[in-house]
């Protein structure tokens, strides 16, 4: 065995496995692993987009990233869940906590992902493909999902062993191995390669992993730059980044967006779809006890012509009235008329909510942050429908839009090459 040694570990359709153990332990007799069901969005509206889906869902076709509407028409019968954040956040505490008993070195890559440096660790476990069975098995039986394990002497290697074969699998990509196991794979397979680049790979008949690791590097750099010189080294198992030990999900800032039922005309129109932005995005600083220090919009045209602005505040805020007023008037700046079809927002530059500081010379929001807090216990306690604004009566536009946090909220794996 290598002297270096990585476990990259990921909960198999982590959202909806997470949902349908939860529910299994509540009481339910349904699981929902086993028919054709996604988490997203609204089931009552059919607005959002699938989150994830299990293995009965993916039998219709249906993809990740699709609208539940268009889910919807390729199997009638979809059952949908929506996003319980909350619930998702403990899953994945609780399986760190059952990898840190493995190794102090335990990175979080995303919510359902985590790289676990476990060189020199076999003083004290068994051989390392054993106790991936292990931690495997301790986490199905003990946390009700299950998880992929790949292993590998570095983390990109580790990360493509875990992709091979799903679910509830233990894989491993060996430098050795690389030629066999890897190569053979589309180029679509390889990390870091996106639908952009690949179109370019297979332009010059680049198909496979294989085809680009003895592609002339020279070449690649022509057209891909230095993204094609740290392709090209992953296509050959290369990669020296560090596991990086990281307990907590460090958030960074939070995002909705939605695509609108029908083009929207009008500023007021435009306003509530802001608005039911806002309600989810602030929902989630107070429920994570942040505040928020700059607010982006965003918007695409119904000719997919897109704009963004920003705007720093002078006081950090989780008010919903007031990030509301900051979104509209930054819209209102940017915005010329064209009718819409896809509007965003996002919050960022978080900071702890333990010390707030009021503004001298702005509106003081502190009446309507107790309103704000008041609201989320409803919303707690009866579910999201329980209370909302009257501007959103006859409107056509769900009162609370979105709720997806966006992957940049959490750290990416970087590479020395």
């Amino acid at each position: 065995m290598a002297k270096n040694c990585v476990f990259h570990i990921d909960a198999n359709s982590a959202y909806l496995s997470w949902e349908a153990s939860f529910r299994l332990q509540q009481g339910d007799s349904l699981d929902l692993r086993t028919v054709p069901a996604v988490v997203g969005g609204d089931p009552s509206t059919r607005h959002g987009i699938v989150l994830a889906k299990s293995i009965s869902a993916k039998k219709f076709n249906i993809q990740t990233g699709e609208t539940l509407y268009s889910a919807c028409q390729k199997c009638p019968g979809l059952i949908i869940v929506p996003p319980n954040y909350t619930l998702y956040r403990q899953c994945s505490d609780a399986m760190v906590e059952i990898l840190q008993e493995y190794s102090p070195l335990v990175q979080r890559f995303s919510v359902d992902e985590c790289f676990l440096d476990f060189s020199g660790m076999e003083l004290c476990f068994k051989d390392p493909i054993k106790t991936a069975y292990e931690v495997k098995d301790r986490i199905k039986n003990e946390l009700g999902f299950t998880v992929n394990i790949g292993i590998s002497t570095n983390k990109l290697l580790a990360k493509m062993a875990g992709e091979l074969k799903k679910p509830d699998m233990v894989h491993t990509i060996f430098p050795e191995e690389v030629p066999a196991k890897m190569w053979p794979l589309p180029i679509e397979e390889l990390f870091m390669v996106g639908r952009a680049t690949s179109k370019k790979l297979r332009s010059r008949g680049i198909r496979t992993i294989g085809e680009l690791a003895n592609f002339d590097l020279k070449l690649i750099k022509l057209f891909l730059k230095s993204h094609g010189v740290l392709i090209w080294n992953y296509a050959n198992g290369l990669d020296y980044s560090p596991v990086r030990k990281g307990g907590s999900l460090e958030v960074k800032g939070m995002g909705n967006s939605t695509t609108i039922p029908f083009d929207v005309e009008d500023r007021r129109n435009a306003h509530l779809v802001i608005l039911s932005l806002v309600e989810s995005v602030s929902a989630r600083l107070r429920q994570a006890s942040l505040l928020a220090r700059l607010v982006s919009i965003s918007f695409r045209t119904n000719e997919f012509y897109s704009s963004s602005h920003q705007r720093k505040l002078f006081n950090a805020t989780d008010c919903t009235d007031e990030i509301w007023e900051i979104a509209c008037k930054l819209f209102d700046g940017l915005w010329d008329n064209q009718p819409l079809r896809h509007m965003g927002l996002r919050v960022s530059e978080l900071c702890q909510n333990d010390f707030y500081q009021t503004s001298l010379f702005g509106k003081n929001f502190a009446k309507r942050r107790k309103v704000d807090n008041t609201i989320d216990v409803i919303r707690d306690k009866f579910g999201s429908s329980a209370i909302f604004r009257s501007a959103f009566l006859y409107s056509g536009l769900h009162s609370i839009t979105g709720g997806v946090i966006e992957n940049e909220d959490y750290p990416m794996m970087t590479s020395l090459l």
